[in-house]
């Protein structure tokens, strides 16, 4: 079943969802790729759903896009920022997906005709989908992180691949579990080892004790404490370590090397110790850290309401992006995000954007505060406020712009209003049929699309090259029937598809405006710490300028 030269990491849960996996992975990843060797990272997803497509962001968080258009966890989305790498369809899978499989390779006869069972059928076919991904990525070391917490029904067979694997090659497979330490006491400083106990129990009952646990805490675990796990969980001295909050996420794998997570890993694993080389990586912690010059950036969405609770996942992308730029342009960004709908009140709310450096309108779908938004580009258009629009965010910029400088008062998509007099933004025609026939899983316009730029503009000024490649994902586009409209009233569509019948990026010339762009497709998705996305760069310095 293990797939010669070929090491495996799993990391599983405990105690409570949302502890911390996909970074724990990502880190464990960026502190194996510091030491010189090849690896990639994975993600199970114990849901039905065959892909996270169809999934409403309040449920689960951001649906991350692969440059091959799978639509997926936003775990993903640390993976790729954490290791420097484009992923594939590989790297994901959920029960969905892995069921589907085996149940299209019965139907083809590809199990010769034997009683097809879920154990070990399922396993082996999880199994088979890590190897497939580390033969793609030419890794030594697969990564696989399992939704979920130990314990749920809904990912036992993902622990029993991993017991199967563990049991016949013992030296090429490590467990991490990553596990919460919660605090009692007035101070809050009393940390309890025992749901970490539980936890571990749970594994116990199928086969499976962790290699390592990462204690998980609102602040460092005690020597105490750890030796206390260390001993009820069959540990040797030195495989918890301690893994406190950090106000910056990137922080964590030299929080995790300095606990000797990688001499650790390497120790189980029987590979050779390698020398450390995180410099870049601490010295762009530090810049991003060391930035103490504040930048107000605005984000305008539906996900939440003034005075709730932020869904950040819904954004988290577009966060880590504006981060990546804060630390190159060498600003504090402060993010505060705005309820689209108060905009719908009148013309007095607006006046709230003229304390912001900077204002976002993401990705979304739907009608909810959809003229609140509008409203929002064109108090920025006007006021020349930085605005940088994502997917939708270009799409009613467009609009906007339409409406109150081209002359089209009822401009508008056919998303919202199918009988609008002008339908400058318009379902794709080879969309059409799957809106009538209701298929909506993985039919938008997904992944990975060529762009060419026209020289002199903002996009061409902060690429540098006339040719790029982003993710989208979307249905609608701008109607090409109204571009030489739109374009003699003054919007320049600077990035267009190399057929030029799909307009990629709109913007304001420089000299009208600091910063006016949107773009069709997602560059947040694209954005790495290392190599921050360009345009998110150019919108900082917009912003930061802005402030002085």
């Amino acid at each position: 079943m293990a797939k010669k030269g070929i090491k495996y990491i799993f990391v599983v849960g405990g105690v409570m969802s949302g502890v911390g996996k996909g970074i724990a992975s990502a880190s464990i990843g960026k502190i194996l790729q510091s030491r010189g060797v090849e690896v990639t990272a994975l993600k199970i997803d114990p849901y039905v759903n065959v892909d996270a497509g169809t999934m409403n962001p309040t449920e689960h968080g951001e649906v991350f896009v692969l440059d091959d258009g799978t639509e997926c966890d936003q775990d993903m989305g640390n993976y790729e920022r954490f290791l420097d790498r484009d992923l594939t369809r590989t790297n994901y899978m959920t029960t969905g997906s892995v069921y589907l499989s085996v149940i299209q390779k019965e139907r083809n006869l590809e199990y010769g005709g034997k009683q097809v069972e879920v154990v070990p059928r399922i396993p082996l076919e999880i199994i088979e989908r890590i190897n497939k991904a580390a033969e793609k990525a030419g890794a030594k070391v697969a990564i696989t992180e399992v939704g979920g917490t130990v314990g749920e029904y809904e990912n036992i067979l993902f622990l029993e691949a991993i017991r199967m694997l563990k049991i016949k090659n013992p030296h090429d497979v490590v467990l991490v579990l990553v596990s919460h330490v919660p605090a009692l006491g007035a101070g809050g400083n009393e940390l309890k080892t025992k749901p970490t106990q539980h936890a571990v129990r749970s594994l116990n009952s199928v086969g499976l004790n962790p290699d390592i646990i990462l204690a998980r805490a609102h602040m460092p675990l005690d020597e105490k404490r750890k030796e206390k796990i260390e001993f009820m969980c069959s540990l040797e001295k030195g495989d918890v370590i301690s893994a406190p909050n950090v106000g910056n996420i990137y922080e964590v794998p030299v929080n995790f090397e300095n606990g000797g997570m990688g001499d650790r890993i390497l120790k189980k694993l029987k590979m050779k110790p390698k020398q450390k080389d995180m410099k870049e990586w601490r010295d762009m912690v530090t810049h991003m850290n060391s930035a103490t010059k504040p930048v107000r950036i605005g984000i305008v969405g539906k996900y939440f309401g003034t005075g709730e609770f932020v869904l950040e996942d819904s954004y988290i992308s577009v966060i880590e992006s504006i981060r990546h730029a804060g630390g190159k342009v060498g600003c504090k960004p402060e993010i505060v995000w705005l309820n689209s709908e108060q905009f719908e009140k009148g013309k007095e709310s607006l006046k709230e954007l003229n304390d912001f450096d900077g204002i976002i309108v993401p990705g979304g779908f739907g009608s909810r505060g959809i003229e609140g938004k509008i409203s929002v580009i064109e108090y920025c258009r006007e006021n020349k406020i930085p605005y940088f629009g994502l997917c939708y965010g270009m799409q009613l910029a467009v609009i906007e712009f339409a409406r109150h400088m081209a002359g089209m008062k009822d401009a508008n998509t056919t998303e919202i209003n199918p009988k609008t007099s002008h339908p400058v933004v318009d379902i794709m025609p080879e969309q059409k049929k799957n809106l009538k026939d209701k298929n909506f899983g993985a039919t938008m316009r997904l992944g990975a699309y060529v762009a060419n730029l026209k020289k002199g503009t903002v996009a061409f000024g902060a690429y540098g090259v006339p040719e790029i490649s982003e993710r989208h994902r979307h249905r609608y586009e701008v109607n090409p029937e109204y571009i030489e409209k739109i374009t003699e009233a003054g919007l320049v569509f600077s990035g267009v598809s190399p057929d030029g019948r799909l307009m990629e990026i709109a913007e304001l010339p420089k000299e009208k405006h600091p910063f006016f762009l949107g773009t069709q497709f997602h560059p947040e998705l694209k954005s790495r710490p290392l190599n921050p996305h360009p345009l998110f760069v150019a919108f900082m310095k917009a912003c930061f300028a802005r402030r002085k």
